[in-house]
């Protein structure tokens, strides 16, 4: 007969190598906390944004900040491009295009996860890259990701009045004049001295899941700031403007619940809950209530959205991606995997960037 101590050993023995197999599918995954320096360092951050856009306010304008004032004859209104990234920019050189001879109406600003060691593209990507911290998918560290990018962006050059948030994974549909053009020249409402423009981010009320996504944290957890009836969800990439920005990176009330651990991860997104909901209730009329980037969610998995792979680029793509419900084009999309790049260059000039 076998020593039965002995035998149990050896079970014990082999069972080892199946738990550090299983146990990352079995156990739910640790979702990463703000820790309090971070939490510390972003605040030092915000708060140099948000007092800086004070002290750029106008004597005698009513409150006008010196963006606002800004004419025909001025310098250039720019685009912020915020890329949040845990990868290369392997589209990099298309972008490059995208953004060719327009260096007066630009900014680029990066956010790479630091333990990813995101190499440099070069080009207008160079010395673009921002004081990052780490991130993790469905976590409050991809809001903060966020709000540090806006606030960068933010102090660093009074001209950037919109404020566009992409990955590394997505594309430009359209050429930079296009996208120009479709965001300045059609302000909201003309009836004030200045032009009113909206924000374009995506806010959903109506979403089967949503119930599920705001008890995430616990039943009564988002109580009293955010109740149910007024919690929103929506895409983490949206275009906003330095209005909407200066929102963002005020906000403290919101956050207190939202940088919260979640208790079901399945159902929690903090990244498509927090903007969506915080823009819905503090103006939801200056928000389009859709997003210019354009996500195909069928077949998709684990959360992901679908990933196109080079057999699928073609001219129809570029156009069926371009096409919307609402009265906007859809200006950029996602997802595309790293070896797309070569066959969109190929069709970039005669179909992506000719609208």
């Amino acid at each position: 007969m076998f020593n039965t101590p002995l035998v149990l050993s050896f079970l014990l023995l082999l069972s080892f190598p199946l738990i550090f197999l299983f146990a990352p599918r079995i156990l739910p995954h640790k979702q990463s906390e703000i820790i309090l320096p971070d939490e510390i360092d972003d605040l030092a951050l915000l708060r140099r944004a948000t007092l800086d856009s004070v002290r750029k306010r106008v004597g005698g304008g009513g409150g006008i900040s010196a963006f606002s004032r800004l004419g025909t004859t001025n310098p250039r209104r720019k685009i912020a491009f915020l890329f949040l990234t845990n990868t290369d920019l392997h589209f990099a050189p298309l972008w490059e295009r995208f953004f060719a001879g327009h260096g007066d109406s630009f900014n680029i600003y990066i956010h790479a996860d630091p333990s990813s060691k995101v190499a440099s593209p070069g080009g207008v990507f160079d010395g673009r890259f921002i004081a990052a911290k780490k991130t993790q998918r469905a976590s409050p560290s991809l809001i903060s990701a966020a709000r540090r990018l806006l606030a960068t962006a933010m102090l660093d050059d009074p001209l950037n009045s919109y404020f566009a948030v992409v990955s590394q994974h997505c594309i430009p549909l359209h050429s930079f004049n296009f996208v120009y053009k479709s965001l300045f020249s059609s302000p909201f409402t003309k009836s004030t001295q200045f032009p009113v423009y909206r924000s374009f981010i995506e806010i959903l009320s109506g979403e089967p899941q949503l119930w599920d996504r705001y008890v995430a944290r616990g039943e009564s957890v988002m109580l009293p700031e955010v109740p149910f009836d007024r919690f929103r969800v929506g895409s983490q990439f949206f275009v906003l403007t330095r209005k909407h920005a200066q929102l963002v990176i005020r906000d403290r009330r919101l956050w207190r619940k939202f940088k919260l651990p979640c208790l079901n991860e399945n159902s929690c997104y903090p990244e498509e809950h927090y903007f969506p909901t915080l823009l819905s209730m503090e103006d939801p009329d200056g928000c389009s209530h859709y997003t210019l980037t354009r996500v195909n969610w069928t077949g998709s998995m684990d959360g992901h959205p679908h990933t196109y792979y080079p057999p699928e680029i073609s001219p129809e793509l570029i156009h069926k991606l371009r096409e919307s419900n609402n009265s906007y084009s859809h200006m950029f999309a996602r997802k595309f995997s790293p070896d797309c790049l070569k066959p969109l260059l190929d069709i970039a000039d005669k179909v992506i960037f000719r609208d």
